[in-house]
């Protein structure tokens, strides 16, 4: 991690500013009523973020090292062996402390990309030949998507055609009886009652 410098925050309201400071990873914990969960493309993402920026902004952590926000990058940093890192400790307890956790998850879905500003600065990157865009989250696929939307042209189909053959059965039994032996085949099979 890169040299540690203190900052200052001023919160409103706040008697004091709130410093950041590094502590030992160990001494954490993830909060167990944390309603965001973080799949393993996310976990990964942040992983490259953190690699390849470092820790730019402090988790939130309550007066007993439990994470408020921040969860994923303590995961992240965790799987990437670092022994310390950046936190601010709040003071913040009971329904003020729960409210905060999910604000701070919701506040950023709600924001909204500009999308031509997006796609045109992932193709930036993409051209970059020794920048890693994948950093971003967002993979080829998507990025062309977003260039593509951009200059107005269709999207491909998010979704492969699907062709589809309707038998009708006897009864159930039959109908059972085939299933079994279409998906034994290898064949993507669904039972329907029409």
């Amino acid at each position: 991690m890169p040299e540690f410098r203190s900052t200052s925050i001023q919160r409103p309201g706040a008697a004091q500013p709130v410093q950041a400071e590094r502590v030992d990873i160990d001494s954490l914990r993830s909060d167990p009523a944390n309603a965001r969960r973080h799949g393993r493309r996310n976990i990964e993402t942040i992983e490259s973020s953190l690699r390849r920026f470092g820790q730019q902004k402090p988790i939130v952590v309550d007066a007993d090292g439990v994470v408020i926000a921040g969860n994923g990058t303590l995961a992240a940093a965790r799987r990437l062996g670092w022994r310390q890192i950046d936190v601010v400790r709040s003071d913040l307890t009971g329904a003020d402390r729960a409210a905060y956790a999910v604000a701070d998850n919701r506040t950023a879905e709600l924001a909204e990309w500009d999308e031509a500003a997006l796609a045109a600065a992932l193709a930036a990157l993409k051209q970059d030949e020794s920048f890693d865009h994948l950093v971003t989250g967002f993979d080829d696929k998507e990025i062309d998507g977003l260039v593509r939307r951009a200059m107005g042209e269709a999207a491909e189909p998010q979704v492969p055609e699907c062709f589809q053959v309707v038998i009708e059965c006897a009864d159930e039994a039959e109908q059972r009886r085939l299933f079994e032996r279409l998906t034994a085949e290898g064949l993507r099979c669904r039972l329907l009652v029409l």
